[in-house]
């Protein structure tokens, strides 16, 4: 097996030290986000932090992630159990020719060249494991653990909604892996380099960009470069489109409403359409009650935290 061994599974139970190893490199969990494969993390976030820019996430009191991590042994023994197979415990790997690239396997699968990813997903997740499907960001990781030790398939068992169990076998795809391994070390030597990719229109990137102007923000008006024209030429465009289309939207709505002739409910092959009265929602007059009842309004009051708002005039 291929992989330098760089930190045993005693030392990783030390997460501060831990941490601090997973932040110098990049590991399964990140090159997802490189690829653009990752729903919730963009390339440009996952620069952000690498490079310092924002503090990444804290999941230390995060319960998908604390069941994820306790349930991690239950998931392997029932593979195990499954498929008679042994698997054992391996710490974090380092590959042989980067040492930026890392990989924090879960299990290697002995008497194989294999290795198993082990995960728990939310019941509403399952369609995502129908058949031979899978997230394309664990079969990025997948097959990242595969380039890093040189195995040929690995495995990925998966506990959903805690009671639905499935397990799949990932075959090693080396034109993949050619191209992950391109693309990371592009995104390393940018980032070595101060260069952050392109953003994108995720909410991921939006998230950090807020983040990293939060508190930041001068007052002052500056002058934007020749640059800025174009976004603002396709915001312009962009905003007439969607108006165009809320009021094609907003006429086919009306159109299937009068279809419906004061039914509440109606259908077409397999799809059904709903028009009904909902109750109207309770509002409370802010101003009024501070004005009347300001020791209340003061008690009850409740201020959010801060956020970030864009405008184009």
């Amino acid at each position: 097996m291929k992989g330098k061994l760089i930190m045993t599974v005693e030392q990783a139970a030390d997460r501060v030290a831990w941490e601090r190893v997973r932040n110098s490199g990049i590991g399964g969990s990140d090159v997802a986000c490189i690829m653009g494969l990752n729903p919730w993390k963009s390339a440009y976030a996952l620069y952000a932090e690498k490079h310092g820019d924002v503090e990444a996430e804290d999941l230390s009191n995060n319960e998908f992630v604390y069941w994820g991590t306790v349930l991690e042994q239950v998931v392997a023994d029932r593979f195990c159990e499954l498929t008679g197979k042994k698997v054992r415990k391996c710490g974090t790997l380092q590959d042989e020719s980067y040492d930026f690239m890392l990989a924090n396997v879960d299990r290697l699968v002995v008497g194989e060249s294999a290795g198993l990813e082990c995960k728990t997903a939310n019941g509403f997740k399952s369609k995502d494991w129908d058949g031979d499907e899978l997230p394309d960001s664990y079969y990025c990781q997948c097959q990242w653990y595969m380039m890093i030790t040189g195995c040929e398939k690995w495995y990925i068992a998966c506990l959903i909604g805690g009671n639905h169990f499935v397990w799949k076998e990932i075959p090693r795809n080396d034109e993949f892996i050619s191209d992950m391994r391109a693309q990371a070390i592009i995104f390393w030597n940018n980032l070595q380099s101060n260069i952050p990719p392109e953003v994108d229109g995720s909410e991921s990137t939006a998230a950090t960009i807020d983040k990293m102007n939060k508190d930041k923000l001068a007052v002052d008006s500056i002058a934007l470069p020749s640059a800025a024209e174009q976004y603002i030429k396709c915001i312009d465009g962009l905003t007439a489109t969607k108006k165009v289309l809320e009021e094609q939207l907003a006429q086919a709505q009306n159109a299937l409403k009068l279809m419906l002739n004061g039914s509440e409910s109606g259908v077409f092959m397999d799809r059904k359409i709903t028009y009904i009265q909902i109750a109207g929602r309770v509002t409370l007059d802010k101003k009024a009650l501070k004005k009347d009842l300001p020791d209340v309004y003061e008690k009850y009051a409740k201020v959010g935290k801060p956020s970030m708002r864009f405008t184009l005039k």
